[in-house]
């Protein structure tokens, strides 16, 4: 995915089962060698709206780098959020199936189960990121343009809190680098020279749309604790907020209200029925994609701002199996639940 301008660029890696054990810093020939088994193609399908309204599949391709025994992948969430198939590659040839089982958009970072795992497959291990040093030197394994397995060296710039560097990615921390990340490199990861996991490639700042040195990563610690520890949950939705003028123009019954944009198959949303957008068009400057529901309440949470978005995530994280989800959408201008 890319987009115009000096604005952020996304990217992607990926891994597998033998663990690694942390060592002592290497030759980076050899570390190398020794990780570069634990990183994945990631291979998705998905649908858009295209300007004509008709609806198209297309495919994306990233990284990502598996953390466990029982073939959980890590990825960055703008890899696969949306995603209605997805395919992992290994270093061996392997090809195999996955599923979302956490996603944090906010935080661009995601969790993968394989359907199967390949035999001889070797799992990574993530580090602590607190420990990382600016000055230090790293290297990103990923796929750039598709061109699984490619090398990129170079070392860590920077350390950026949430909601410091990019607004639309509020809760992420980065680490900042300056090896070199381009499209197709997004959720690989990024390793020390121990061989240790120490982020998720996430996206770069760039004024020519190529890569100038600005390159962000997730870090190991915050991708752990979104995906491990807290357990995301995984709605498979895009949604637009509105407020104000779009929401009386489209006769909402209540100030503000989600405009669902896409819904990934198989996701909790599909699951509940709720509908994507099938027309793209433009109102008050806001380019959005109409005809899909528009989310008033979910799980007893009322969609006042954009706040709203977080409190609905973090009941939806804390929901048991089997715990009902009630979403109340606003068709014709009536309110169902």
């Amino acid at each position: 995915m890319c987009m115009k301008g000096p604005v952020v660029l996304l990217v992607t890696l990926a891994a597998v089962a033998s663990a690694l054990t942390p060592a002592p810093a290497q030759d980076l020939t050899q570390v190398f060698k020794n990780v570069s088994p634990s990183v994945v193609v990631i291979r998705t399908r998905e649908k858009e709206v295209s300007d004509e309204g008709q609806l198209m599949k297309f495919g994306e391709v990233g990284s990502g780098v598996l953390i466990s025994q029982d073939g959980k992948v890590m990825t960055a969430a703008h890899v696969v959020h949306l995603a209605d198939a997805i395919t992992i590659e290994f270093l061996g040839g392997e090809s195999e199936g996955a599923r979302v089982i956490a996603s944090e958009p906010d935080a661009d970072v995601s969790l993968l189960k394989l359907d199967t795992m390949p035999k001889g497959a070797l799992v990574a291990t993530l580090g602590d990121s607190d420990k990382v040093q600016i000055g230090e030197p790293i290297f990103i394994i990923g796929a750039p343009y598709g061109i699984g397995h490619t090398l990129s060296a170079g070392h860590i710039s920077g350390r950026h809190q949430p909601d410091t560097v990019y607004h639309d990615l509020a809760k992420a921390e980065f680490l900042q680098t300056d090896a070199a990340i381009n499209q197709g490199n997004s959720g690989g990861p990024m390793f020390n020279m121990h061989g240790q996991v120490m982020g998720l490639v996430s996206h770069i700042i760039s004024k020519s749309g190529g890569f100038e040195g600005l390159g962000f990563v997730v870090t190991s610690n915050m991708a752990r604790r979104m995906l491990l520890e807290e357990r995301s949950f995984w709605t498979g939705i895009s949604a637009r907020l509105l407020t104000d003028d779009l929401a009386r123009v489209l006769n909402l019954p209540q100030p503000n209200g989600l405009l669902v944009q896409r819904v990934a198959d198989h996701s909790a949303a599909a699951k509940l029925g709720i509908r994507g957008g099938t027309m793209k068009a433009t109102i008050a400057g806001a380019e959005l994609i109409l005809g899909g529901d528009i989310i008033l309440e979910s799980v007893g949470v009322q969609i006042v701002d954009t706040a709203s978005r977080q409190k609905i995530r973090d009941r939806l994280a804390h929901l048991k199996s089997g715990d009902p989800i009630r979403v109340k959408v606003c068709e014709g201008g009536r309110s169902l639940s």
